[in-house]
């Protein structure tokens, strides 16, 4: 029986993220906007864990993520790990972290906020708390949960 187990191959080159909260990997898949791109993606979902009992894991082949992309995952998941690969091996390992401030990543769900009404205004978050997370936006103090987040 374990001779028809599909295993996932290793990758050359690109990115790996390891510890995602189980069932959060296909939020992420959607606001890194994989579709369409070329890359060989992997997705692992439910995967057996000795720390976190269930977790996902995405493989991107061939892409590094942007300092962006990382807060984004890490509002989404605090505590996942983003693996770069570079030739096979492991070149750089980070735990994300939500940020004090996430600026330009997610629109405040207030509609009469400057931050949607005014050109040029970049929206700004604040962190509130990390467990729950909770953002407030630093124009017009509302505060955002985790379910209410929208992606730019």
């Amino acid at each position: 029986m374990t001779d028809k187990l599909l295993k996932v191959q290793p990758i050359r080159n690109g990115t790996v993220i390891d510890h995602l909260r189980a069932g959060a990997g296909l939020k992420i898949l959607d606001i890194l906007d994989m579709a369409g791109t070329g890359n060989t993606v992997s997705l692992l979902i439910n995967v057996p864990s000795s720390k976190q009992g269930r977790k996902d894991i995405i493989k991107i082949e061939d892409r590094e993520l942007t300092e962006s992309e990382t807060e984004r995952i890490a509002l989404l998941s605090p505590g996942a790990h983003v693996n770069i690969i570079r030739n096979y091996s492991v070149a750089e390992k980070t735990a994300v972290e939500i940020p004090e401030e996430v600026a330009g990543v997610a629109h405040c769900p207030n509609t009469n906020c400057i931050s949607n009404n005014e050109r040029g205004a970049i929206s700004r978050l604040l962190l509130r708390n990390r467990e729950p997370v909770q953002l407030a936006c630093a124009y017009c103090a509302r505060l955002v949960a985790e379910e209410e987040l929208q992606f730019l």
